[in-house]
C-alpha cells in the first residue's frame, strides 16, 4: 500500500515538473504579467474614480487574461523558435501599449509612466533598430484607437491622482523585478563565463597531456578538423626512416634499470626534438628503435621531405657524439652508437585498428625494407635505398655499399650509405663523385688499397690522354 502511494507521489512529481517544462515560467512572462497587471489597476481606479466608464472593466478582463494565453498559444513553438516568439510578442505589446496609453485618456503622467515601462521591455531587444521599430508599433497602436474610437477624445484630459499612483507603483515594481532578473541573468552569464573558461582550460590541459601520445602533425590535422577520427586510409609516397641503438640490449644487462632509462628517454628526446625540427612524423618508439616518416600529414613534395629525412639522419649521428661525451661523464663506459636505414616508396598510410583504439601509421613493404636497411647498417652508419640515393645525390655525397636482399623484394636492393652534406665535406673529402653525358668517376680514397694506387693513376693518365686527342 505505501509503495503505491509512493508511485502516485512520484508519478505526480513528474507530471509536475513535466507540466512546468511546456509552461515555463521565465522572466518576460513575469514582466508582461507585471505590466498588464499595473494596467488592468489603473483601468479599475480609473472606473471607482469616476474617470473611466464600467465598459473598461472588460479591458481589465482583457489584461489580467492576456500574459497567460499569450503563454499557453506560443508554448508549442517557443522552444523552437524562442527568439521568433519573444521579438513578436513585444511588438503585440507595443501596440497595446499605445492603444491603452489612448484609452485611459493619454493624461500626461500615466502616459509618461506607460512609456517608461514599454521602454524598458523594448531595450531587452538589444538592437537600435529592434527599438524603434517597438516605438513606431506603439506610435501605429496609438494612432489606430484614435481612428477607430474617435469618442477616447471627450475624455482626454488630466486623470485622478490615484491613476497616476497606481501606475507609479507598477512601474516600480516592474522596473525592479526587471533589474532583478537583470541582475540575476548577468550573474548567471558570469557564471556560465566562468564555468567555460575552466572547462577550456581543463581541455587545453587534457588536449597538451594527449599530444604527447601523438606526433604534433597528426594532433594539430585533428583539433583543427582537417582529419576526422575514424578507419580510413590511403596510399601515398613516403620517406621512411628506422633507428636504433647498436649494443642497447647488451647495455641493458649490464646497469641498472634507472641510469637506463634515464639514458634511453634522454636520448628519445633528443631524437624526438630532432625529428619535429625537420619536419618528421614520429611514428613510433619500440624500445630504443625509432619510427619517422615524411610526407603525411605534411608535405612539402618528394624532394624536400627525402632531402629533409636525409638531413634529420645526419644531424642525429653528429648529436650521438655529444650525448656519448654526457653518458662518459656519467660513468657510462660502452660507447653507444646509432644505425640508421633511409627508403622511399608508396606506403598505406592512416588509421588502423579498432573504432575504440586506433594507431597513425604506415604499413608495406617499402616500410620493410627500410627497417631492413636499418638493421643491416653498422654502427654510426646510415644506410639509404636508390630511390632515396637519386633524390638526395646532388646534394648529399653517398657511397655504393653493395646489395641486401629483402622480403618483399624478388632480386636484390642496391644500397648507399650516407658520407655528409656536400658542402660540409671541404679538405677532408674523401670520396669524388663526377658524371657527366659519356663520363662518370667515383673516387673512395677510403676504400682505395696502396697496392691499387698505381693501378688508378695508370687508368686516369690513359683516360685523360684519350680525352685531349678527342678534343684534339
Amino acid at each position: 500500500m505505501k509503495l503505491k502511494q509512493k508511485l502516485k507521489k512520484a508519478k505526480k512529481v513528474v507530471s509536475d515538473n513535466q507540466e512546468t517544462d511546456r509552461f515555463p515560467i521565465t522572466p518576460e512572462y513575469n514582466s508582461r504579467t507585471i505590466a498588464y497587471l499595473t494596467i488592468s489597476a489603473s483601468a479599475v481606479t480609473g472606473v471607482y474614480a469616476g474617470y473611466l466608464s464600467n465598459l473598461y472593466i472588460l479591458m481589465v478582463v482583457l489584461a489580467l487574461v492576456y500574459p497567460h494565453l499569450a503563454k499557453f498559444l506560443t508554448a508549442p513553438i517557443r522552444e523552437k523558435y524562442t527568439a521568433q516568439v519573444v521579438y513578436t510578442l513585444i511588438l503585440f505589446d507595443a501596440v497595446m501599449y499605445g492603444a491603452v496609453s489612448v484609452l485611459l485618456g493619454a493624461s500626461p503622467i500615466p502616459t509618461m509612466l506607460l512609456a517608461i515601462m514599454a521602454n524598458a521591455s523594448f531595450i531587452t531587444t538589444g538592437k537600435a533598430f529592434s527599438y524603434i521599430f517597438c516605438l513606431l508599433f506603439m506610435a501605429a497602436g496609438a494612432l489606430a484607437t484614435f481612428y477607430l474610437m474617435p469618442n477616447q477624445l471627450q475624455i482626454m484630459g488630466d486623470a485622478p491622482d490615484s491613476m497616476a499612483y497606481v501606475f507609479a507603483i507598477g512601474v516600480g515594481i516592474y522596473v525592479g523585478v526587471t533589474a532583478y532578473y537583470n541582475h540575476k541573468q548577468s550573474r548567471m552569464l558570469l557564471a556560465a563565463k566562468n564555468q567555460m573558461q575552466q572547462r577550456n582550460e581543463q581541455y587545453r590541459r587534457l588536449s597538451q597531456k594527449l599530444s604527447k601520445y601523438l606526433s604534433p602533425q597528426v594532433w594539430q590535422t585533428i583539433f583543427s578538423g582537417k582529419k576526422d577520427v575514424k578507419l580510413e586510409t590511403h596510399r601515398k609516397k613516403l620517406v621512411i626512416f628506422f633507428s636504433d641503438i647498436q649494443g642497447f640490449t647488451a647495455l641493458s644487462e649490464e646497469i641498472e634499470p634507472e641510469t637506463l632509462t634515464d639514458i634511453l628517454n634522454r636520448y628519445l628526446t633528443d631524437m624526438s626534438k630532432i625529428a619535429l625540427k625537420h619536419g618528421g612524423t614520429i611514428d613510433k618508439f619500440i624500445g630504443d628503435a625509432i619510427m619517422v616518416f615524411f610526407g603525411d600529414p605534411e608535405s612539402k613534395g618528394l624532394k624536400k621531405d627525402t632531402e629533409a629525412c636525409v638531413s634529420m639522419a645526419i644531424e642525429m649521428r653528429r648529436h650521438m657524439k655529444v650525448l656519448r661525451q654526457r653518458w662518459r661523464a656519467q660513468g657510462l663506459k660502452t660507447p653507444l652508437e646509432i644505425r640508421m636505414g633511409i627508403n622511399t616508396g608508396y606506403a598505406t598510410v592512416g588509421n588502423f585498428g579498432a573504432e575504440s583504439r586506433m594507431d597513425y601509421t604506415i604499413i608495406g613493404k617499402e616500410v620493410n625494407l627500410a627497417a631492413r636497411l636499418e638493421s643491416a647498417a653498422d654502427a654510426g652508419e646510415i644506410l639509404i635505398s636508390y630511390e632515396t640515393y637519386s633524390v638526395v645525390k646532388d646534394t648529399i655525397l653517398c657511397r655504393e655499399k653493395g646489395q641486401i636482399h629483402a622480403k618483399g623484394f624478388s632480386r636484390p636492393v642496391p644500397i648507399y650509405q650516407v658520407v655528409d652534406f656536400r658542402r660540409d665535406l671541404g679538405s677532408q673529402q674523401s670520396f669524388t663523385e663526377y658524371e657527366f653525358d659519356g663520363f662518370s668517376m667515383h673516387l673512395d680514397l677510403e676504400k682505395v688499397k696502396n697496392y691499387e694506387k698505381d693501378r688508378i693513376v695508370s687508368a686516369l693518365e690513359k683516360a685523360e690522354k684519350l680525352l685531349k686527342e678527342k678534343l684534339l
